[in-house]
């Protein structure tokens, strides 16, 4: 069943309409598979770019690193966002320039700085002391940007408290940064995952320009913005168009920094969520007492083999079956593992046919991004999400 309410934006519906529903329906497969198309990624790299215009697209590697992604941006010119040594190596084996990757983790291995350094990144990320000493040590003369926190979020999945220091501190580092030895370029900030509209992005970017202007005015020469990610999905819930987005969000950027000389902007959901749908199948159809109301489905993946993002059903993921179109009924959807936690929606259940049985095939959409990086190594003997790019 596909929940889309009128008036939603369904991206890229229009732009490669049937190329994954046709391989799709040509294949079978054996265990949950996400089907990945790189046409669509290269889609919505444009449409973002067209919307950010001089901002520089920093791709967050995290959200789904399958080599062929990154190649694909990579043939779009694209920079990278790495947050492990791991994610350095694999954007370089595909071919990224050292000069286009941000080392954008503020919890950083010492020996993994070095490496960064080694192989010729120049620029990262602190929000604290003591990381600006671990770079200064690995990587001297380096360029570092320092992360904010942003404390007021209305995305739907905000990212608080690990991240950042407040404005006092920051201004702090931009000058101890200095006396280490490195350069200190910016500031950093993440308005949250899954920010649906550019008017969310009001209160945060207001709050981070006051440290913006309070360094300006401590003298402190910052030439660039890290806008992060926050850049949103089709989940059923209205998104405006991408290019519309980004180009509000770019405006009210302007409107409050006096147009920064360098910005950089780090879409992860944004960019490949849409392209990717997981092909899954239905184990179980059943009820808990002859009056219960919800039927429980159980689906061959959960959320230890790729849909981890349904915890305390953030993420509301689309379904479709083979049998859409008649009756249906409310269930509440759960994983194949012997883990109570393994429960993905049951506060709100989801409606689907009432003729649904073990074994009809289930396609979950929009799940290209933090599906194959969340999925579990064989836990409970369950394998790890198969991946098949087209």
């Amino acid at each position: 069943m596909t929940m889309q309410p009128a008036g939603a934006f369904a991206p890229l519906s229009s732009a490669v309409p049937s190329r994954l529903d046709d391989y799709i329906n040509a294949h079978s497969f054996e265990r949950p598979t996400v089907v990945l198309d790189t046409d669509r990624v290269r889609a919505q790299y444009h449409r973002l770019k067209a919307g950010l215009g001089r901002a520089h697209i920093h791709y967050a590697v995290k959200a789904n690193p399958e080599p062929a992604i990154l190649a694909a941006l990579v043939a779009e010119g694209a920079s990278f966002d790495a947050a492990s040594r791991g994610e350095i190596a694999l954007c370089l084996a595909q071919g990224a320039a050292p000069a286009r990757i941000s080392f954008g983790n503020t919890v950083k291995r010492a020996s993994d700085i070095a490496y960064a350094y080694g192989v010729g990144v120049r620029l990262f990320a602190a929000d604290s002391a003591p990381e600006l000493e671990k770079i200064a040590a690995h990587a001297p003369a380096a360029q570092v940007y320092i992360r904010l926190l942003v404390g007021v979020s209305e995305a739907d999945w905000p990212l608080s408290r690990k991240f950042g220091c407040d404005g006092a501190m920051a201004l702090e580092l931009l000058t101890q940064a200095r006396a280490l030895g490195l350069v200190p370029v910016g500031f950093s900030f993440h308005v949250g995952s899954q920010t649906r509209r550019a008017e969310m992005w009001a209160a945060p970017l207001a709050a981070i320009a006051k440290t913006w202007h309070a360094a300006q005015a401590q003298g402190h020469a910052l030439t660039l913005l890290n806008i992060g990610g926050g850049f949103p999905a089709f989940y059923g819930e209205a998104i405006e168009a991408p290019t519309e987005y980004a180009a509000n969000v770019m405006a009210q950027v302007d409107a409050l920094f006096g147009a920064p000389a360098h910005i950089m902007a780090e879409p992860g959901r944004g960019l490949v969520a849409e392209a990717g749908v997981i092909v899954a199948e239905v184990l179980l159809v059943s009820r808990k007492s002859a009056d219960d109301l919800a039927r429980w489905v159980y689906l061959d993946i959960g959320r230890f083999s790729g849909l981890a993002e349904t915890e305390g059903e953030a993420i509301r993921y689309q379904l479709e079956t083979d049998k859409d179109g008649g009756p249906e009924g409310p269930c509440i959807l759960a994983g194949p593992s012997c883990d109570s936690a393994d429960v993905m929606y049951e506060k709100r259940p989801v409606l689907l046919p009432l003729d649904l049985v073990a074994g009809d095939r289930v396609l979950i959409r929009n799940t290209g991004a933090y599906t194959t990086t969340y999925s579990s190594v064989g836990f409970n003997g369950f394998p790890p999400l198969d991946v098949c790019v087209i």
